[in-house]
């Protein structure tokens, strides 16, 4: 079953005829106030000019309607959200997993792959993944991931530290503030 966001339908409904206060204080499209009037007066003021009568605060007392190009209005909103989106940076989190045996070369080629995500500005969830009896040594695993993170310092600061969670132990670094 699907839920309709009751604000939304509200605002929605609180147009021309499908206003359902008895009287508003009316303000013009110039900024005007026309003072409280009954519904069909506003509306038919608000015809005269060619404008539609929108309710913009319906909790007021009296309710407060003006007299607009609704459907200019509604442009105008969703430009502003779509401009709004687009000022909106996504951070990605990408995991580079790591071993407790890791030999020098990979380790090298992994902390490379995850400085270049960082300097994306993206996060970097470094894991590292026990198998078997490797979970014994816990302490070599949390040495390479330090060691790992030490190597990034210059391009990124620790967002979680290292923490163990099942055979897995992991931490989040993020790139550094400018």
């Amino acid at each position: 079953m699907f839920r309709i966001n009751k604000q939304k339908k509200a605002a929605e409904e609180m147009v021309n005829d499908a206003i359902r206060c008895k009287e508003m204080l009316v303000i013009t499209d110039s900024g005007e106030k026309l003072g409280v009037l009954p519904r069909a007066k506003a509306l038919q003021e608000a015809e005269d000019r060619g404008l539609d009568l929108v309710v913009v605060s319906p909790d007021a007392n009296p309710p407060v309607a003006k007299m607009m190009d609704y459907s200019r209005f509604r442009f105008e909103q969703q430009k502003k959200l779509k401009e709004m989106k687009k000022k909106q940076k996504v951070i990605v989190v990408q995991e580079i997993q790591l071993s407790p045996t890791i030999e020098k070369h990979d380790f090298e080629t992994k902390a490379r792959k995850a400085k270049s995500i960082l300097e994306k500005g993206n996060k970097v969830k470094v894991s590292l993944r026990f198998f078997g009896r490797m979970i014994v040594h816990q302490d070599l695993g949390k040495e390479v991931i330090d060691r790992f993170v030490e190597s990034l310092a210059e391009v990124s600061t620790i967002e979680s530290p290292v923490r163990l969670d099942g055979r897995t132990m992991f931490a989040v670094i993020a790139p550094k503030k400018d």
